[in-house]
């Protein structure tokens, strides 16, 4: 039986009515703006909190706790979220919440964290970038990263950049993670001298593997002054022709400098952007 005229106009009066209704609904729960997000900028992909204004890191809290207050403080405002939503290229295990001294509360990003700059007034800005030489945009993918605290060797002992013995904070190159970078006093320009081909000797001061791409520099140094070579099978990054690696008694613990003293002081240096280029010979 063919539908009367009736029923075919009710249908399609339905019809109409569920297409209304959808649209009301989606009125009324608009997409989910994330709370941080990769935004673009002059300096590349950073990542972005509230009105896709640009988040920092501060090199002074390579150990994971903030060293910003005071005056800092409202020059650079902490950025907390309770319950995140991310962007897209963004992982929930790269971020955490720490209590800071003064009881509030910070997101962090891979263990660092993350602050406004107050002098930014729009998305894009990024005129916080290598302030005092200790900030950092905010990037997902750095190679390297900059650390500013007391050097404090193996021995216990304070020691400041030129391998002395003193207090004052130094400058210096670790991973994303916050971990020290060191380099060997006896390698040669882009020459490891080191590792032993059967690795024997790895787990003292292991290589800092990286891929065959670098990824994100700070801008305080200079992109070219890094490259990769290959190291008895391993690709190992290299400052200024210095192999770069790890000292195992650090533990992978963040900012941990153990290794500035062993054997003695000047041996397995950490470098900055005031270290010499590597010797050819």
């Amino acid at each position: 039986m063919k539908p009367s005229f009736y029923s075919v106009r009710l249908l399609s009066v339905m019809a109409l009515l569920g297409i209304i209704l959808l649209s009301c609904k989606d009125e009324e729960n608009p997409t989910t703006v994330p709370d941080v997000s990769l935004g673009t900028t002059a300096l590349g992909n950073v990542l972005t909190g509230s009105g896709g204004k640009t988040l920092y890191f501060f090199a002074s809290d390579v150990d994971g706790t903030s060293n910003c207050s005071g005056t800092c403080k409202e020059t650079w405002p902490v950025y907390y979220e309770e319950n995140l939503t991310l962007g897209t290229g963004l992982k929930a295990s790269d971020f955490a919440t720490i209590t800071r001294a003064d009881g509030d509360k910070q997101t962090t990003y891979k263990g660092w964290p993350l602050y406004y700059f107050k002098n930014d007034t729009k998305a894009g800005d990024v005129a916080g970038e290598n302030v005092g030489n200790v900030w950092m945009v905010a990037k997902s993918n750095y190679t390297v990263m900059l650390a500013s605290r007391q050097l404090v060797g193996n021995d216990g002992k304070s020691y400041t950049f030129d391998t002395k013995e003193g207090s004052g904070k130094s400058l210096f190159l670790t991973d994303s993670l916050g971990r020290t970078l060191y380099a060997f006093a006896n390698d040669k320009n882009n020459v490891n001298k080191y590792t032993k081909a059967d690795l024997s000797n790895n787990a003292t001061w292991p290589i800092y593997e990286v891929s065959s791409t670098i990824g994100e520099i700070p801008s305080a140094l200079a992109r070219t002054d890094f490259t990769t070579i290959t190291a008895v099978g391993k690709t190992q990054l290299t400052y200024k022709g210095w192999p770069l690696y790890y000292f195992g008694a650090d533990q992978g613990q963040r900012g941990s400098t153990k290794g500035v003293s062993v054997p003695r002081p000047g041996v397995w240096p950490v470098v900055n952007s005031s270290s010499p280029v590597a010797p050819n010979s």
